[in-house]
């Protein structure tokens, strides 16, 4: 896991921290449903973010007896542990708040203090999606971001994507919710804006689990990287037929490859070890993140 999603997630930190201390404050100041269901999501989002740091000096421990193919999936662990405490937390609080505030109303003060602490929160967010974009970007190439989160493997960008930008969305719901309750004098605005935001949140969760959740289990490498490996194994010399290609992602950056061909007959063992070899070499030169490969010699006619 590079640099790159290292800074990402560090800068959402540091703008989380920020903002939810602000918008504690506002909530105290102002007694805004609203504010408050927001400073419980950049909480919510603050403790996302380390749980992300952990995971990924978790995944950078070596393989052992116990763990022979290293500990890479404790990001996907832990990523989903953060999907559970947005729903859980950010979603769940959030909803409980607006409801409370519909049964036991009570109006706003200082209103210009939240729209003053809303539009930091907004240029803070807005700096880390931003960061989190161009870091989206950089990968997806031609596809849309929908599908670049669909195939990604490395889950601390797409989740920090995922998060300020339900941030951002809340923090409209929020505005638009104190301004309703103000020019109407109705507060029950203000509560239905906490309510929307924790749905919002609902929403991002079940995003974040349905992905996060193949990752895993034990989800394979994209279709361009297994085609790649099937082109490679069958213009290898000796390799009569390609039979089956099998990948797991270990990892973000950890690809286990089984890969079952068969061989000219009229090959030798010491023949089949020095093809199985150059194979080896061969896929791993053309996709870096493939760090174990098991060849099977097996003919096609059996598998029929």
């Amino acid at each position: 896991m590079g640099s790159h999603s290292r800074t990402v997630i560090y800068a959402a930190l540091t703008a989380n921290l920020l903002i939810a201390a602000t918008k504690f404050g506002a909530a105290l100041v102002t007694g805004s449903s609203a504010i408050l269901a927001e400073g419980i999501h950049s909480l919510v989002d603050t403790s996302n973010e380390l749980l992300l740091l952990y995971g990924r000096r978790r995944a950078k421990l070596p393989p052992d007896d116990h763990f022979p193919f290293g500990h890479g999936k404790e990001i996907y662990f832990w990523s989903f542990v953060v999907a559970i405490l947005v729903f859980s937390l950010g979603s769940g609080l959030s909803i409980y708040e607006g409801i409370d505030q519909l049964i036991n109303p009570h109006p706003t003060r200082h209103t210009y203090v939240n729209y003053v602490i809303l539009g930091l929160a907004a240029l803070f967010e807005g700096s880390s999606w931003n960061i989190a974009r161009r870091e989206l970007a950089r990968t997806k190439g031609r596809r849309g971001y929908l599908e670049t989160i669909r195939r990604a493997k490395d889950p601390s960008v797409f989740v920090v994507f995922l998060e300020d930008s339900a941030a951002l969305l809340g923090l409209g719901v929020a505005f638009t919710g104190i301004l309703l309750s103000q020019l109407s004098g109705k507060h029950y605005f203000d509560a239905l804006a906490s309510i929307v935001i924790g749905l919002i949140l609902g929403v991002t969760a079940s995003i974040l689990a349905a992905e996060t959740k193949g990752l895993l289990i034990g989800e394979s490498a994209n279709r361009e990287v297994v085609q790649g490996i099937r082109e490679i194994a069958a213009s290898s010399s000796g390799v009569e037929h390609v039979n089956e290609i099998l990948t797991m992602h270990m990892g973000p950056e950890f690809i286990l490859v089984n890969l079952s061909v068969e061989f000219d007959d009229a090959a030798s063992s010491d023949d089949i070890e020095t093809m199985i070899a150059l194979l080896d070499r061969r896929i791993k030169q053309a996709y870096p993140n493939v760090k174990r490969i098991f060849v099977e010699a097996e003919a096609w006619r059996t598998r029929e």
